[in-house]
Formats: structure tokens, sequence, C-alpha cells
């Protein structure tokens, strides 16, 4: 059976048609997202002497919260900032990436996928396996190695 030119052309678009929205439907459920890291208050340039960096004592406040707005934890309320070394595996993978080259004074807002914060086991009994979490986060004072 010999098909038309015409037929062949409009056979090729549908079949690549088809293939396109198999392909974009396959993407947006596997497509994971990455860190998003929110300015919520910029400190002025001649203002920050000092950019947070792998190794330093981070002195900061949190709020942390489930997607839906759940709050799990925060440091506000003990009136203690929360101290560790960036970069050093104290605290979940999206801290230690979102929190690097931030001014003192400066706010952020950090939406950590699961692989970088909790994993699928979660850190029960507040915050479930897979979770997104959302920080608000204020860099307080960079210290050196013996702050901590």
């Amino acid at each position: 059976m010999k098909m038309k030119l015409s037929q062949a052309v409009s056979v090729g678009i549908f079949a690549a048609v088809v293939i396109g929205v198999a392909l974009a439907a396959g993407d947006s459920k596997d497509k994971k997202k990455g860190l998003q890291i929110g300015i919520k208050k910029r400190v002025d340039p001649a203002d920050c002497k000092v950019k947070s960096k792998k190794g330093d004592t981070l002195h900061m406040h949190y709020t942390g919260k489930l997607e839906d707005g759940t709050e799990f934890d925060s440091s506000i309320p003990r009136g203690q900032p929360f101290v560790f070394t960036l970069g050093s595996g104290q605290v979940i993978k999206g801290w230690d990436q979102g929190l690097l080259g931030m001014c003192v004074g400066e706010k952020r807002k950090l939406v950590i996928p699961s692989d970088l914060g909790y994993g699928d086991r979660g850190s029960p009994p507040k915050i479930p396996g897979g979770a997104t979490l959302v920080f608000e986060v204020e860099l307080l004072k960079i210290g050196e190695k013996e702050d901590l």
C-alpha cells in the first residue's frame, strides 16, 4: 500500500507530538526540584566585608516549616542562635549549600528538597519522610573555629 506524501508527513507529525507529550509528562513527574534560595533581606555590598564560606562558624536564627506551613523548629523562641561549622556535615546538605556566600544581617528563605534534607526517612515525629523543608534564616555572626 502506497502512502501519499501528505499522509506520511501527517503521521510523522502525529508521532512526534505523541512522543513529545509523553516525554514532557515523564519529565514533570520525574524531575526533582533543586535547592531554591530566596533573599529576604539584602546587605549593602559596602557593608558586607566577609561572606560565609566552607569552614566558617555561623551563628544563625532560623524557623523551619513543612510545605503546608507547619512549623517544626525555631531558634527564635529559645533566644539562642544555632551555631555550627558550614560545610562540615553538621547540618543538612540544603543548609551547607544554601548558606554559602551570606553576609552578616542577611536573611534568606531556603526551600530544600527531601534529598538535601532528611530524605525518605524524615526526622520523626515532626518531619515526615520525603518532606520538602522551608527555612527562613538570618546570619547573625560569622565566627572563628574556637567560637563553636
